[in-house]
């Protein structure tokens, strides 16, 4: 009898490795899949049970696989995504993020700078506990237990066994097949594994060359104009005062005349789709030409200022990074976003062009050091929040820290505003707009690059404001709820610019 029981040691090795697997890196999923069924009395227990079963015999088969033939390269594999799966699970935990396509093309464009602010106590405990500890008894396993015949056997078994768990859960198909583009974000090693193979599989899918955009017309040939597009960061029209917070957050730009602000949603959730939406003009997966790269070829002066980064191909007169504006400026304003203005006003007076186009892109609200984004003279809103673990955070503090970034935000663009007034000979017009919105503990969700179909609006609704002495706004356009496709058209309307792409119903500007 015990000769029958007794289960070969390579089957031992997989079923434990897929155990700690299951035990380790699935908290998020039973949760959610709890949440999702009724479990009183009894109900769907068997149907839960039945897929940690599955997940537990699928993933050891797979496990198997890349152990037997793999060897030792499938060992360090296996350590390689135990640790992946550790780190992942920290941050859904922690900030209650998703691993779908646009996650991992938020990880894989990310700058050190944004790494960095993510290291915690936390973080560690997790690499440790659910990374270092696991990997060691995978890198014990010895490769002279596995045999051909014990997997054959294992096979067709498990196949048996999942068959089997499939047809008699059958009267569920149909939840798991509402459910599995969910349950695919949540599952480990699953989630990054089959979102990075998404995401590379759509960059190739994605058209190599820029479809130009047709030529565009100078209107005004002899009137000299002057457009700097501010794209913000993880800024939210929910704490700015000008959109009826609470709080004074915008104590400078309530006093500028001619200054007006939109209701405005973005396109999605991580900035480097926000930021292609707002250089866009029309939605689309084709790679047309970029607003920067297309004034550029149609004469306009570009210049493009950054302490940021995810924007798509662009075509400027000048790309200059936080590394290139601090040498114009004291060292210690080079460290926050203030630094984009070092030398612009003289920047656009050396220009010959009559059309000169300016972006400024700043990162002065990403998370989660949020304290870390604004001088010391702008702490206004006390105690702020310090821990790079979000949910640690006592709420106040949390959005006091926030609150202080959209604070100096507020002087930021209220300083480029009075540098813009300081040119007399141009018609000058300033449009701030946020590539994305923020989470602050809203359903226990924490900054942002959720899917769009599930964010919350918090992550979606924008500050989309306009200050343009010269030029009439249209009144209707202040009841909708606007696009970042909105901003390729009205630009083109605040330059004097015409061109067939160009949509009037997705200017702000009167003509």
């Amino acid at each position: 009898m015990s000769r029958i029981l007794h289960i070969p040691n390579d089957i031992k090795k997989v079923l434990i490795v897929s155990f700690l697997n299951l035990v380790l890196y699935h908290y998020p999923l039973y949760k959610y899949v709890i949440s999702k069924l009724d479990i009183s009395e009894g109900k769907n227990v068997f149907f839960i049970l039945s897929l940690v079963v599955f997940l537990l015999i699928f993933n050891s088969i797979v496990f198997y696989i890349v152990l037997f033939l793999l060897r030792k390269i499938g060992k360090w594999l296996l350590i390689f995504l135990f640790n992946i799966s550790a780190i992942a699970v920290y941050f859904i935990n922690t900030y209650g993020i998703v691993i779908n396509k646009a996650m991992i093309s938020n990880v894989l464009n990310s700058q050190l700078e944004e790494v960095n602010g993510f290291w915690s106590i936390s973080l560690f405990i997790y690499i440790i506990l659910f990374g270092l500890i696991p990997s060691i008894y995978i890198y014990k396993i010895k490769f002279t237990d596995f045999r051909i015949k014990n997997f054959l056997i294992y096979l067709l078994l498990s196949l048996t066994t999942l068959t089997s768990l499939a047809y008699a859960n059958k009267s569920n198909w149909l939840w798991v097949n509402r459910n599995l583009k969910n349950i695919k974000t949540i599952a480990m090693p699953w989630s990054y594994i089959i979102n990075t193979t998404r995401y590379y599989s759509h960059k190739n899918k994605e058209n190599k060359k820029e479809i130009l955009l047709p030529k565009a017309t100078h209107l005004k040939r002899n009137e000299k104009n002057v457009v700097v597009l501010v794209i913000g960061e993880s800024a939210r029209s929910k704490n700015f005062s000008l959109y009826g917070y609470e709080k004074n957050t915008n104590p400078l730009l309530s006093k500028i005349d001619k200054l007006y602000k939109f209701n405005a949603k973005s396109n999605d959730t991580y900035t480097s789709e926000g930021v292609k939406s707002i250089l866009s003009h029309k939605k689309g997966r084709e790679l047309y030409e970029s607003l920067p790269s297309y004034l550029y070829r149609n004469d306009v002066d570009v210049f493009w200022r950054t302490t940021n980064w995810g924007e798509p191909k662009i075509k400027t007169k000048s790309y200059q990074t936080r590394e290139d504006l601090a040498k114009l400026v004291d060292w210690q304003k080079a460290d926050f976003d203030e630094v984009l203005l070092s030398g612009l006003k003289e920047q656009i007076i050396s220009s010959k062009k009559d059309k000169i186009f300016v972006v400024i892109h700043m990162y002065t609200s990403h998370g989660p050091e949020y304290y870390k984004k604004y001088p010391s003279e702008f702490n206004n809103f006390k105690p702020v929040c310090k821990e790079p673990a979000l949910k640690k955070c006592v709420k106040e503090e949390l959005i006091n820290a926030y609150d202080n970034t959209i604070l100096y935000t507020d002087y930021i663009l209220s300083s480029l505003i009075k540098e813009l007034k300081e040119l007399k000979n141009y018609k000058p017009s300033m449009i701030f707009i946020s590539d994305h919105g923020e989470s602050l503990g809203e359903d226990d969700l924490y900054m942002h690059g959720l899917p769009k179909s599930m964010a919350p609006k918090e992550q979606l609704e924008i500050p989309f404001i306009v200050w343009s002495p010269s030029i009439e706004i249209k009144a209707d356009k202040k009841n909708e709820t606007l696009s970042q496709y909105y901003i390729f058209h009205s630009v083109m309307d605040a330059l004097g610019i015409s061109s067939p792409i160009y949509d009037e119903n997705k200017s702000v500007f009167l003509k």
